[in-house]
């Protein structure tokens, strides 16, 4: 730990949000059985206002009966924080519905890009102030811990700065005060005065080119203030450190609490630690009586060797979810004297190991690539960039329903870049099972530029930061790893980290980059970037192009090494969330003219390199692939098709390369699986919930147990992807032409496969041969089944054609987009003959752990007569009232393919009060067929238990 902040003042760090009370700071405390811990302040609301319209300072504007009329009163999030200014403005009314078109600049003005505010009414600093009750009283103590804030602040209370701006800076850098002196029995006044931010110079966070840049730069309260009140002896930055056996039969726990003694005088108390396991086991408690020297603080430790108890043996492990269960231990911790507890913690905590090493050296990795096991499993990661509300307000409902979504995707888990979250986050993804990637932010503060302007201060910020970091995220079993972004850290900037996390007993590895760099502490770190604009299916497939000359190889080849982000650029919504979010005029710019630069893409425009506010090298493709649209529906329809194939294809060319001896692939982060607002750019599922085609190729990808057709080879692979071992496995592989006609058919008979492993080379389908320009491209389809115990539990089907993408690497790499010498050709699609589809749908009531509580399965048939396919059939949930969607229902399964006599059976869960009243319809449209809606009415036995949901086939 560093020194003291500020003379006097106690600079302890302490959890960002943590939910370490048992009970309100404002019960009495008189008895064990009333313990306490921090507690959120400005629960009860906030006033915001900017200081251009408030001419006091800050010895009045933080004084209990202060006159805040016409300031603006914003509530909590479900962080407990007040947010930023713009979120202030819209909550009083200031931009209704704000996200809608470009209302945000007609509101609030425009950033064109990253650094200083440039919007008048954001560039003076704004008041963030709150009227709290505590509950306190003269003889205890208080401490104020203000967990980072975006932007610098001078914190305030009761008249007195506490802290200024040259202390309180950083969004993560969390500080703690003692305000005992300045506290009174009765209302008491919190007031920040936060200065606007700037990413380029704060170490603070920024939306990159992910999104519009938001004018008032994010600034404000991102986590919540808390106060811990206390006798004289109080704890705090309680954990639990592991040292598990490598088979995982025991774990030895030690327990860690920090006591502060604020006492002029040494003073003994007794520090209780207890450790319940999951269920209905008895709870181990231990407990050592100390003294601590006055004004002092001491880290009081429960290790085996003096607690033999705290080796458990036969520990109940935490898995990802698709490996095993997610079983959480609680750690509780009071600090007493004379039997009255005076501080108390509660948090939860996973037993698990989590190791990352290289594999696989080769020309193109020469140091190998970053591979990530769980308790020794080894796993190819697979997820997505995950991306914040864009004005950082925290929805724990909302929240719940996108790790649904990333679940309902077959996902390993996310990655946060330089946006960590509150409290909640974490622990949502440790009961979901899923993995995060931490890390630091990109191509701002976080990256020098100039190391050699960098100041005393900076480092302090840097050093605090990455302590609140590890302590915040070090005891939550979901977080695997952490570390920089494409540049590695220049050396001090390291070695202040890497103490703080150290000193926060960090226990999961960090990297020294998301690119192909290294540091000579961390070493290499395995990792590689790129491409971000359109690249062809088969671009993921090639494992053997790489340039030499750029060592960190970026936008440098698919599926080999671990890709810390790449994907194939913009995504297209379904036309029902286009209409919800982009007006008449910027629906028409989206069919009608490519190189518009849409404000739901970014703020760049032109097209090109590092520009990705058009959608041009995406429609450019489409209507090279597909054929030139007509109309926005034709359009968005070709949109969803060429998004879902590529979408599909790059992440199984990292299963189906996993197995590559040479060079192979161990992970992929898709960039980016959501946005914090409506987006036409990088995203599987929009900020509404709208699943589009990327999002069910993705889907398709990473199902379970699954079959999929390789781009390089033209060979049939099978992956299972769950927590156990599969045997009696048949993959079946069928080439169908156009017209319906059955070309080859194959199966590979009695297939095993254990948990997380990928079998390639299974079976060689027989296709047409290749053609070139001019000579006419045939299309084709290859449909891939794998049954199991007699039933199709998964199926596959791909659309190709005979004239293939060709990529022309030499002027591709080392740019975000690929420069094609051919384009496959897939016209002859839009000359299917038409398709006839039956569909019945039935209704029940079905609980889901994000809320849902209703479930509709739809069986779709196709019922042509002639042998027509009905290609890409697309099943939405509707409300009979309007016909309009429910975009937050979660699909098992969409975008599907059928032929004469099959059918397909999709199952969609939601919230039966999102019908608002109505009752549920479903339509289905296809490539070639026409709309069939139908009623989606009770199911005859509602009260039985889901059935399984399998893909199937009517033969």
């Amino acid at each position: 730990m560093r020194k003291p902040l500020i003379a006097g003042i106690a600079a302890l760090v302490l959890v960002p949000g943590a939910v370490t009370a048992t009970a309100s700071a404002q019960q009495p405390e008189t008895a064990a059985s009333r313990p306490q811990g921090p507690s959120t302040i400005g629960l009860g609301g906030w006033q915001v206002l900017t200081t251009a319209q408030v001419k006091d300072d800050g010895t009045r504007v933080s004084k209990p009966g202060y006159p805040t009329g016409g300031w603006l009163k914003v509530k909590p999030d479900d962080a407990g924080a007040p947010g930023t200014e713009i979120n202030a403005l819209v909550q009083n009314g200031k931009c209704p519905n704000v996200f809608y078109s470009d209302n945000m600049r007609k509101c609030f003005g425009y950033q064109a890009k990253r650094g200083p505010v440039v919007t008048k009414q954001f560039q003076a600093p704004w008041w963030f102030r709150t009227d709290f009750d505590p509950g306190f009283r003269p003889g205890k103590n208080a401490k104020l811990t203000v967990p980072g804030v975006v932007g610098e602040g001078d914190v305030w209370v009761n008249g007195t700065l506490v802290a200024g701006k040259d202390v309180v800076s950083g969004a993560y850098a969390s500080h703690t005060f003692d305000v005992t002196k300045l506290l009174r029995p009765g209302k008491n006044t919190l007031a920040v005065k936060m200065y606007p931010n700037d990413p380029n110079s704060m170490y603070t966070l920024d939306q990159a080119d992910w999104a519009q840049i938001v004018p008032d730069n994010n600034t404000g309260l991102q986590f919540p203030p808390t106060l811990q009140l206390s006798d004289a002896l109080s704890g705090g930055n309680a954990h639990v450190v592991q040292d598990n056996a490598a088979d995982l039969s025991t774990s030895s726990l030690t327990a860690k609490v920090d006591v502060t003694n604020d006492a002029a005088a040494p003073q003994t108390g007794e520090v209780t630690a207890t450790v319940t396991p999951p269920g209905r086991g008895a709870p181990i408690v231990v407990r050592q009586r100390v003294t601590i020297p006055a004004h002092a603080k001491q880290t009081v430790t429960f290790t085996p060797a003096k607690f033999p108890q705290l080796k458990i043996v036969k520990p109940q492990v935490w898995w990802p979810y698709s490996m095993g269960a997610q079983p959480l231990y609680t750690l509780g911790t009071t600090v007493s004297q004379g039997g009255v507890v005076s501080t108390s913690s509660s948090d939860t905590f996973g037993i698990r190991t989590v190791t990352s090493k290289l594999v696989g050296k080769s020309p193109a990795l020469p140091d190998g690539a970053r591979k990530f096991a769980v308790n020794g499993r080894d796993f190819v990661f697979r997820g997505g960039g995950f991306a914040p509300d864009l004005f950082l307000r925290y929805d724990k409902a909302d929240i719940a329903h996108q790790l649904a979504l990333i679940k309902n995707l077959g996902l390993s888990g996310v990655r946060l870049e330089g946006h960590d979250m509150p409290a909640d986050f974490y622990e949502q993804a440790d009961r979901a099972g899923l993995l995060v990637l931490g890390g630091f932010m990109c191509c701002d503060a976080w990256q020098p530029e100039h190391p050699e302007k960098l100041t005393e201060r900076d480092y302090r910020i840097m050093h605090d930061s990455a302590y609140s970091i590890a302590q915040a995220e070090r005891g939550h079993p979901s977080v695997i790893t952490y570390g920089w972004s494409d540049n590695a850290p220049i050396p001090r900037q390291e070695t202040e980290t890497l103490n703080a996390f150290k000193a926060a007993d960090w226990d999961v590895p960090v990297t020294a980059s998301a690119e192909y760099k290294s540091t000579k502490t961390l070493g290499p770190s395995g990792e590689k970037e790129g491409p971000y604009d359109w690249v062809p299916p088969a671009y993921w497939y090639d494992s053997s192009t790489f340039d030499k000359t750029d060592p960190s190889r970026t936008n440098a080849g698919g599926a080999w090494g671990f890709a810390s982000e790449q994907s194939a650029g913009h995504t297209v919504p379904t036309l029902d969330s286009i209409r919800r979010f982009l007006s008449p005029e910027e629906q028409a710019k989206l069919w009608q003219d490519p190189a518009y630069n849409q404000y739901h893409a970014n703020y760049e425009s032109g097209h090109g390199g590092y520009k990705f506010g058009t959608l041009y090298t995406l429609d450019e493709s489409i209507a090279r692939r597909y054929g030139k649209w007509d109309s926005l529906e034709s359009y968005v329809e070709s949109a969803q098709i060429a998004n879902y194939e590529n979408t599909r294809s790059q992440f199984e060319a990292f299963l189906a390369h996993s197995k590559d001896r040479k060079n192979p692939s161990t992970g992929v982060v898709y960039w980016q699986l959501n946005k914090g607002w409506p987006t036409l750019l990088w995203s599987l599922y929009n900020n509404d919930g709208d699943q589009p085609g990327a999002y069910f190729g993705a889907q398709k990808a990473n199902k379970p147990l699954h079959a999929l057709y390789t781009y390089d080879n033209g060979t049939v692979a099978l992956s299972n992807l769950g927590a156990a071992r599969q045997n009696g496995i048949s993959v079946q592989a069928k080439v169908y032409d156009a017209a319906g006609k059955v070309l080859d058919d194959q199966t590979a008979p009695a297939v095993s496969l254990d948990s997380q492993g990928v079998a390639t080379g299974l079976l060689k389908p027989k296709v047409p041969a290749e053609t070139k320009a001019p000579a006419k491209a045939r299309v084709y389809f290859v449909e891939l089944q794998v049954r199991q115990a007699g039933k199709v539990v998964d199926r596959n089907v791909y659309w190709m054609s005979t004239q293939k993408d060709v990529v022309d690497w030499a002027k591709t790499l080392q740019n975000p987009q690929a420069t094609m010498s051919q384009y496959s050709d897939l016209t002859a699609l839009r000359d299917l003959p038409k398709s006839q589809v039956d569909v019945t749908a039935s209704t029940r009531p079905s609980r889901g752990p994000d809320g849902t509580d209703t479930a509709t399965t739809v069986t779709v048939a196709n019922t042509s007569k002639t042998s027509a396919v009905s290609f890409f059939l697309r099943a939405d949930l509707r409300r009979s009232s309007d016909g309009s969607q429910l975009p937050a229902a979660t699909w098992d399964d969409n975008d599907i393919t059928l032929w004469p006599g099959q059918s397909q059976t999709l199952t969609v869960r939601y919230r039966a009060a999102d019908l608002h009243g109505a009752a549920p319809t479903v339509s289905v449209d296809g490539f070639n067929t026409g709309r069939v809606v139908v009623p989606a009415g009770p199911h005859r036995d509602s009260h039985r238990a889901d059935p399984p949901v399998i893909e199937g086939t009517r033969e």
